[in-house]
Formats: structure tokens, C-alpha cells, sequence
């Protein structure tokens, strides 16, 4: 069975001395009384609760699978329901959800880490859970007092959890095309009607009642994208006192079977005039929806990130303990058969990939999150803004950036293994499997990357990508000068140059002709997301670098990490610029015939 233990330590380090985390939360009033005290107890529990209580289902999940009973009735895997119940009472659910609705009111930096720690432990599991909170959001923030009265305290507390129902049979990212009515009635509540498909923790036995947050068409809607409404559908209507009422017109038709994740519920939901509530503006659900989509969004950053630690650690454990072949430059265990293989360089390389991608992850993650709370509580609006602003910028890169590396770094550790890495009881091949659909739910990793160039990047002419772009400046004048940090500073700043320039020259040929950003939109989101890694792994060498007369040998691991991220990986940047500019002619000169 696979192992797995919290990186406590490496969360800490990014948390109290990259970030500066509890300092940081003085600033804003709603946490002045969250302390380190406060911060590691969390993170401690939530340690334990990962590793004893979720992380022994990840592989009883993954075998299992969940069990479409019939007439929309599903089980979960042995186990599932009483975890979830223990989440519930350890008030795991609550954690940075908004005391008025009966949460703890944390910061999300926190309830981030812990949510790392549970998707290593059982990414399936927590995502009957981890839908919940973008739910909660999206009613807070669009729905009326009545509404968050009624659904909010339950989805705080984990008694009822959520779900988002977007795609159709006929349709996915072009959510202009989808066919789901809504019908209004005289009660102001409507009848929904329609399939969706997909549908993560769509139906389970884990809570009470699933609130379903729907998007349909009522009956007057403009065509495409701004006829799109949003809709409470719960599987049972609430009564006016919160309790559960009778059964609704959504039930799963089936239950999808899927290449990894099978411990999570994807389903098929049939809507037959099921009772469905308003939620936000007539023909505006988009607009309401992207609110559950972005926390998607940066979940699934998070749920990749999780998978590639827990890889990485049985890779690295394995690799210590399995003999094979003798080190090039002499025996190492002179005392054994053969050395073992972690003294071989390629097999070096993977493991330093994965820790590299991992730990620059998590930081990046992390800061991003730092920017929510920023975003959600600090009292200068300007700084409100300008974290929301950067905060949409890499949400894209939290997304595919993390899962192309983090697959990347799954595969690499299930090669570690060599012919042991493709048998299931190793567990490795659970990791890559259930990694896969990360690269495409919630958003395909080319539509991220078309999100970030277009939307993010083009749009306001690089405004937001300026100001990230500002805080590398800044940072590399500060360490400019110092001759430990050149070989970090120098290939930063030279990056940061040529991205500015590759970013002008797209802009150029896209107003000649927009197919140039779609080509060039997978390979600048790569440079981004180096530029962005670099910048974390410069700060995080800086750190390290006042630090290691410690004697701390974590420091010195940190900062030999640094150094192979920047000499192996950061070059990747070469070849994607020039890919970026090659044109749109050499994908599309082809006539669709040829192909």
C-alpha cells in the first residue's frame, strides 16, 4: 500500500518564512487574533486526519468504485460515508467559511494546505467535499438573503454538500449551445428540465441533501452565452425550517466509468421539472457560475499538486530501498548486491522534477491564496483590487500549469518503479490515472491557456501581467546586487524581458489575425508559468540562502533544488518561445481533408 505523511515542514517553511503568513494576517482584522499557535494546530490535525483517516481509502476507493443501485440511488466505496462523517464533526468543512453561516471564519491560505494534505491522502474522496465550498461561495455571492439563510449554514456545516451542472451531452466548453430549460412557475420557483453529464459527487450517500447549481435557458432567453440563467436545484426541496423535504426531479440516470478517480461519483443527471430557484440575474448564470468555476479552477491546481507529493514520496522511499546496478563513480553500499537506484543520475533527474514542480507549487498556490484573503478582507480597496487582478491572472496558471507538471511528475515517479510502477499494488498507477482528468475538467488546459493570453493577458493590453511582472522587478533589484543570488536573479529577469517582448509581438499578430492566439496560447502559458515558478524558487533560494548557516540541512536541500530548477527546468523556456512565434500557417495550412 502506498505511504503518505503531511510535508509539514515544507508547509511551514512557505507558510511563516516565504510568506510571512502570520504577520501577514495582522493586516487584515478578520484574522488579528489567527496566530502561528493557531496555525500549526490546524495544520497538525489536519496531518493526522489525512494520513489516518482518509489516506487508507485512496486505495480501497480507487478498487471499489462507486455503484449505481438503480432508480438514482449511488454508493460509495466502504469507508467513504464515515470519514466524511468524521470531517463533518472535526468541522473540517467550516474551516474558512464566514462565522455568520456557522464557519470558523480561517484564512484560506490555511484551509489550502489542509486541503493539499487530503488530496494526497484521497483526491476522490475529498472532492465530494471540496465541490461543497465553491457552491458556498457562489450562493453567498450572488444569491439572495433568503437563500443563503436557507443552503449556506448546511453547506458550511458538511450536513448538505454541492455540486455544479454545466455540461450536456452536445456540448462542454461552448456552454452557448446548451439546451437545459427552465420553466417559471407561479410560486417564483422553476421547473428545471435537461441532462448534464459529468457530474462530479453528482449523487452519493455521504450528506443529507446535494444542492445542484444548474444552468438552463428560460423561455425568452437571447441565444448563446447571455441567455444563460443559473438555478438552485437541491435533490430534496428544503422546507421553510431547514429540514428535509420531499425527493426532486434530478436523479443520476448513470454513473460514468472512468479511467481513474473511481472512487468519486461522476454522473449523469437527469432534471424532470425538477424545482429550481433563481440564483443572480435572469440570463446572467454565467457571470454567477464563474464564481464556482474559478474556485474549480484553483481546487483542481490543488488536487494535482496533492497527487504529485504523494507520488514523489513513495518514489523516493522506493528508490532508497531498491537495489540495482552499481553507481558509475564506485560503490555507494559496498555492504549490499547493488547500489541503490536513487545514486543513479536519470533516476535523480525524475525524483528532483517532481520535488521542483511539487514545492514550486506549493508555493505559488499558497500566495495565491494569501491574495484571496487579501482580495476578501483587507480594508485598503486598492489592495483589494489589485490581489483579485492577480488572482485572476494565475488562476489559469494554478490550473494547467500545476496539472501538466504535476502529470509529468506522476508519470516520472511511476517510472521509478520501472516494471513495479505498472503493477497495481504498488499504487503508483493510481496516481497517474487519476492525475489524467485534472488536465481536462473544469476547463481543458488549451482553454486555460486560451483564457490567460485572450482574457487575462490581451484584453486590458498586459495591465495585470504588468503588475505580476512589477513584483519579479522588484524583487530582482532588491537581490540584484548580491553575487550568491546571480544565478537565480540573471535568468529571471532575462525571462521576465523576453516575455514582455514575446507578449507585445502576439499582440500584433492577433490583431492581423486572431488564430495566432490560439496557436501561441498553450506555449506562452508555459513561459508564464516559469516565469512565475522562477520567481518563487528565486525567493524561496533567498531564504534558504540566509538560513543555511543553520545547519539546518533543509535549507541546503532547498537551495540545491533551486539551482536544479533553474539549470533543468527553466530552459524549457527556450524552445516554447520560439514555438509561440512560429504562426498559426503551420497548424492550420492544412486542409482538414489531409488529416
Amino acid at each position: 500500500m502506498p505511504i503518505y505523511n503531511a510535508p509539514l515542514r515544507d508547509q511551514r517553511f512557505v507558510l511563516f518564512e516565504l510568506l510571512d503568513t502570520a504577520s501577514e494576517l495582522k493586516s487584515l482584522p478578520a484574522f488579528a487574533d489567527v496566530d502561528a499557535d493557531v496555525l500549526n494546530a490546524v495544520l497538525e490535525e489536519g496531518a493526522r486526519f489525512a494520513s489516518q483517516v482518509v489516506h487508507p481509502l485512496n486505495v480501497v476507493g480507487d478498487k471499489q468504485g462507486c455503484r449505481y443501485e438503480g432508480d438514482g440511488v449511488v454508493s460509495t466505496p466502504t469507508g467513504f460515508k464515515e470519514a466524511y462523517r468524521q470531517y463533518v464533526d472535526g468541522g473540517w468543512p467550516s474551516l474558512s467559511s464566514d462565522p455568520a453561516y456557522g464557519g470558523q471564519g480561517l484564512p484560506i491560505i490555511l484551509n489550502n494546505s489542509i486541503y493539499e494534505m487530503l488530496n494526497s491522502a484521497g483526491q476522490s474522496w475529498l472532492m465530494y467535499a471540496g465541490l461543497s465550498h465553491g457552491a458556498y461561495a457562489c450562493i453567498r455571492e450572488h444569491g439572495n438573503e433568503a437563500q443563503k439563510a436557507l443552503y449556506l449554514p448546511k453547506i458550511v456545516s458538511g450536513e448538505w454538500t454541492g455540486t455544479m451542472c454545466l455540461t450536456e451531452p452536445h456540448c462542454g466548453t461552448d456552454l452557448g449551445i446548451l439546451r437545459s430549460k427552465a420553466e417559471p412557475n407561479a410560486d417564483g420557483s422553476y421547473d428545471v428540465t435537461g441532462t448534464k453529464i459529468f457530474i462530479s459527487a453528482g449523487e452519493h450517500d455521504m450528506a443529507e441533501n446535494i444542492i445542484h447549481l444548474v444552468l438552463a435557458r428560460l423561455p425568452d432567453a437571447p441565444a448563446g452565452t447571455k441567455g444563460i440563467s443559473l438555478f438552485i436545484v437541491p435533490k430534496f426541496v428544503p422546507n421553510a425550517d431547514g429540514s428535509v423535504g420531499p425527493r426532486n426531479g434530478i436523479k443520476a440516470g448513470s454513473i460514468e466509468h472512468k479511467m481513474g478517480i473511481h472512487g468519486n461519483s461522476t454522473c449523469v443527471m437527469n432534471l424532470d421539472n425538477a424545482k429550481g430557484w433563481l440564483i443572480g440575474e435572469p440570463n446572467r448564470g454565467l457571470n454567477a457560475m464563474f464564481v464556482m468555476m474559478n474556485e474549480a479552477r484553483l481546487g483542481v491546481g490543488m488536487q494535482s499538486l496533492g497527487l504529485a507529493e504523494a507520488a514523489y514520496q513513495n518514489a523516493v522511499a522506493y528508490a532508497r530501498d531498491r537495489l540495482q546496478s552499481r553507481s558509475a563513480t564506485g560503490a555507494k553500499r559496498p555492504d549490499k548486491v547493488a547500489d541503490p537506484i536513487i545514486v543513479h543520475p536519470d533516476v535523480r533527474r525524475m525524483l528532483l522534477t517532481a520535488k521542483a514542480y511539487v514545492e514550486g507549487g506549493r508555493a505559488l498556490t499558497s500566495w495565491v491564496a494569501q491574495q484571496i484573503d487579501r482580495e476578501l478582507n483587507h480594508p485598503d480597496a486598492t489592495v483589494r483590487a489589485e490581489s483579485a487582478e492577480l488572482v485572476a491572472l494565475l488562476t489559469p496558471v494554478v490550473k494547467a500549469f500545476i496539472t501538466d507538471n504535476a502529470f509529468d511528475a506522476n508519470v516520472m515517479m511511476q517510472q521509478v518503479f520501472g516494471g513495479h510502477g505498472f503493477i497495481e499494488e504498488w499504487g503508483m498507477s493510481q496516481y497517474v490515472r487519476d492525475a489524467r482528468i485534472n488536465m481536462i475538467y473544469e476547463g481543458t488546459n488549451g482553454i486555460q491557456a486560451l483564457d490567460l493570453l485572450a482574457r487575462k493577458v490581451l484584453a486590458d493590453n498586459g495591465a495585470k501581467l504588468q503588475k505580476f511582472g512589477a513584483i519579479v522587478r522588484d524583487f530582482a533589484m532588491a537581490n540584484g546586487s548580491d553575487p550568491a543570488m546571480q544565478e537565480f536573479i540573471a535568468p529571471l529577469a532575462d525571462l521576465g524581458e523576453k516575455l514582455g517582448k514575446l507578449t507585445m509581438e502576439l499582440a500584433g499578430k492577433a490583431m492581423q489575425n486572431p488564430d495566432e492566439v490560439g496557436a501561441a496560447a498553450v506555449p506562452y502559458l508555459r513561459v508564464v508559468g516559469h516565469l512565475v515558478y522562477g520567481y518563487f524558487w528565486a525567493r524561496m533560494a533567498r531564504v534558504a540562502l540566509d538560513k543555511q548557516g543553520s545547519g539546518d540541512t533543509f535549507y541546503s536541500t532547498k537551495l540545491q533544488t533551486a539551482r536544479f530548477y533553474f539549470a533543468r527546468l527553466l530552459p524549457e523556456t527556450a524552445w516554447q518561445i520560439r514555438a509561440a512565434r512560429s504562426g498559426a500557417d503551420v497548424l492550420m495550412a492544412m486542409d482538414e481533408a489531409a488529416f
